[in-house]
C-alpha cells in the first residue's frame, strides 16, 4: 500500500511540474547561483498567518535574499498529509534541495519523504520524536511510548528537527502579567496539542509563582479553555465576551488565528491580550491601541537562519543532522540569543516589572534557580484559582 501511495504521489508531482502548475500558491524569490535551492511548504495556513508560516517564510526569504539563494514557498491545496507530501514532491521535482517544514503536522510527510529523497536536506520545526513515531505507527505509540525509537521511522542522515520549550515563554508571560498588575487572567488555547498545552501549563506556573511572591494568590483567578481549532469563530468570540464581561483583564491566546476571537471581545471592553510564537503586537493592536501587553515568543526565524547558514555558508550541517533538539535558553545575560522569550521593545513594562526585572527572571531560569515543569500529563498544581472548561469550545 505504501509503495502504491508513493508511486501515485510521484506521478502526480511529475504531471504537475510538466503542466507548469502546482497545487496552491508558489512564489519565486530570486535566481541565485548557489548549488542550494530552498523551498518552504506551508501547513494548512498561508504566509500571512502572523504565526508559524509567516515567521518561517520571512526568515527563509530574508536569508535567501541576502545570500543569493533560490527560494520558493508552496501552499498545499488542502489540509491533508497527501497534499503536503505532494508539494514536497513538486518542490524536489523542480530542483529544490532544502525543504523547510513548519509544524508537527508535517510528521507524516517527514516519515514519507526523507527516505524517498536522500539527497535533499529537511528542516522540520516544532516536531517531536513522539510526533514522528505516532505518524509512523499510529495510536500504538501512545499505548507504550518507550517501545519505539523515532530514528527507526525517518532518515536521520538528511533531517534536522527543532522543538521548543514552550513552557518557558509561557511561564515568562504569566509571571510578567501578574507582576505588571493583572489579577484576572485567561488562557485560550487552540487544539490541545503538546505545544499549546506546554504554553498553557507554563503560563499557569508563572502566574502562580508571581502571585506567591506578591502575596496575592487569593486575588488571582485564571479562566482556562481550548477552542478546539486554530481559528476564531462566533462561538469562541461569545465565550471570550463572557470572560471579559465577567472581569477577565487579559487573555493569552495561543493557536494560530484563534486570537481574533479574543481580540474582538477585548476590543469591546478595553481588554488586554498576550500574543504567541512571535511579537504579535502589530497584528493584535489593530483591534485596539495598546491591546498587546507582551508575546510569548519562539525563535523559529532564528532557527531557520541558523540551520540554513550551517548548510549553505558554514558547512556545519553534520553537527546538526539527525538531531531532534529541544531549544530554549542558551544565555542568561544575552537575551537576544535565546530561542524563547518576551519582546523587550514592545512589552508594556512598568515600575512594578521592568525590562531589568525580566532579564533577572531569564537569568534565574537559565541558571535553573527557577525550574519550570515541562510535563503535560496533568494540569500543574498551583495555589491560584483556575477554572478549567471541560471539553473544547467548538
Amino acid at each position: 500500500m505504501k509503495s502504491v501511495k508513493r508511486l501515485v504521489s510521484c506521478l502526480i508531482a511529475v504531471s504537475m511540474v510538466m503542466a507548469m502548475t502546482a497545487c496552491g500558491n508558489t512564489e519565486e524569490e530570486g535566481a541565485g547561483s548557489s548549488e542550494y535551492r530552498v523551498a518552504m511548504i506551508t501547513d494548512a495556513g498561508d504566509i500571512t498567518d502572523q504565526s508559524f508560516n509567516q515567521t518561517t517564510y520571512e526568515a527563509c526569504s530574508e536569508y535567501c535574499s541576502e545570500h543569493d539563494i533560490d527560494f520558493t514557498y508552496k501552499k498545499p491545496d488542502g489540509d491533508t498529509d497527501y497534499a503536503r507530501i505532494a508539494m514536497i514532491d513538486v518542490a524536489v521535482a523542480e530542483g529544490y534541495n532544502i525543504i523547510v517544514m513548519p509544524g508537527y503536522i508535517f510528521a507524516p510527510a517527514l516519515v514519507e519523504t526523507t527516505y524517498k529523497y536522500p539527497d535533499v536536506k529537511f528542516i522540520a520545526l516544532d516536531m517531536t520524536a513522539g510526533d514522528i513515531i505516532a505518524a509512523a505507527v499510529g495510536n500504538k505509540y501512545y499505548e507504550n511510548p518507550d517501545a519505539y525509537e523515532a530514528s527507526d521511522y525517518y532518515n536521520t542522515g538528511n533531517t534536522y528537527c527543532a522543538v521548543y520549550r514552550e513552557e518557558l515563554p509561557g511561564y515568562m508571560a504569566g509571571y510578567a502579567a501578574v507582576k505588571l498588575g493583572y489579577r484576572k487572567l485567561g488562557y485560550l488555547g487552540g487544539q490541545a496539542v503538546p505545544a499549546v498545552m506546554r504554553f498553557g501549563f507554563g503560563y499557569l506556573q508563572g502566574i502562580d509563582e508571581a502571585a506567591k511572591e506578591l502575596g496575592v494568590t487569593d486575588d488571582v483567578t485564571v479562566q482556562y479553555a481550548y477552542g478546539g481549532q486554530f481559528y476564531g469563530s462566533t462561538e469562541i468570540t461569545a465565550t471570550m465576551d463572557t470572560w471579559y464581561s465577567g472581569g477577565t483583564e487579559i487573555v493569552f491566546a495561543c493557536g494560530g488565528g484563534i486570537f481574533t476571537s479574543a481580540a474582538e471581545a477585548a476590543s469591546k471592553v478595553g481588554g488586554k491580550m498576550i500574543g504567541v510564537d512571535s511579537d504579535q503586537s502589530a497584528l493584535i493592536d489593530v483591534y485596539g491601541e495598546g491591546m498587546t501587553v507582551t508575546s510569548a515568543m519562539k525563535g523559529l526565524g532564528a532557527t531557520v537562519k541558523a540551520l540554513l547558514d550551517s548548510i549553505i555558508t558554514l558547512g556545519t550541517w553534520e553537527e546538526h543532522v539527525g538531531k531532534i533538539e529541544n531549544l530554549g535558553l542558551v544565555s542568561g545575560t544575552e537575551t537576544e540569543e535565546n530561542y524563547v522569550g518576551l519582546p523587550e521593545d514592545t512589552t508594556q513594562w512598568n515600575n512594578d516589572f521592568t525590562v531589568e526585572d525580566y532579564r533577572e527572571l531569564v537569568k534565574k531560569l537559565f541558571d535553573e534557580e527557577i525550574m519550570v515543569d515541562s510535563s503535560i500529563d496533568a494540569m500543574p498544581e498551583v495555589s491560584v484559582e483556575v477554572n478549567v472548561r471541560e471539553g473544547t469550545i467548538m
